[in-house]
């Protein structure tokens, strides 16, 4: 198995730990509205991604018991604890990343013992820790690419395994990128190298594979 020391990872939580949205299954399960119009304007660049989480988070009741019961029901990547464990044997840093709601990612990464920089929920409001209104991605509830600068400066290298909208600025910066679904295709049409992938365990293969 190949070294990592020098290398830091930064991991998407919706629909890349997960197998698929985490917010997406709140809304359609609890949401009172016409929950899919936020993203559809988000992702088509009508909206940031602020704004597209503060609209779905007042659709959703604030029961935080019932949201991550509800949210536990999503499946996570089956290949996901063999890739932080591998990660880790091999010197990795590894952190979650997820411009989501917070609260599932928080929840899973503490069975996993990952940090994550995410929003969080305190007394039923969604806030935005890790906002950065400097940046060049300041419409993002959390900022995936502030992290990513700061271990580049430590002299790391960086890895971004990602899956969607909120992850264009990192990848575009990374020194490689694991893309899926959406990501992958915006890659594709921005010329930005990447791997593709479908599942986590096919990550683990190609970085830690002698």
């Amino acid at each position: 198995m190949p070294r990592l020391d020098d290398t830091a990872v930064f991991l998407d939580f919706d629909g890349t730990i997960t197998l698929t949205d985490t917010a997406e299954h709140l809304l359609d399960r609890l949401a009172t509205g016409d929950w899919r119009e936020p993203g559809l304007r988000y992702r088509a660049g009508a909206i940031s991604g602020l704004e597209c989480l503060r609209r779905e988070w007042a659709m959703l009741p604030h029961d935080e018991e019932l949201l991550l019961k509800t949210a536990r029901e999503v499946p996570l990547d089956p290949g996901t604890e063999q890739l932080i464990t591998d990660l880790r044997a091999a010197g990795a840093e590894i952190t979650v990343v997820s411009d989501g709601f917070g609260f599932h990612a928080e929840d899973e990464c503490r069975r996993l013992g990952l940090p994550v920089v995410t929003a969080r929920v305190i007394d039923g409001e969604l806030t935005f820790p890790h906002r950065n209104t400097q940046c060049s991605c300041s419409g993002c509830g959390t900022c995936k690419l502030t992290p990513l600068m700061r271990a580049r400066h430590r002299g790391l290298t960086t890895v971004v395994i990602g899956d969607g909208t909120s992850d264009r600025r990192a990848a575009g910066v990374a020194d490689r990128v694991f893309a899926k679904n959406g990501l992958a295709d915006w890659c594709a049409r921005q010329a930005i190298p990447h791997t593709r992938f479908n599942r986590l365990i096919e990550v683990r293969d190609a970085l830690l594979s002698p």
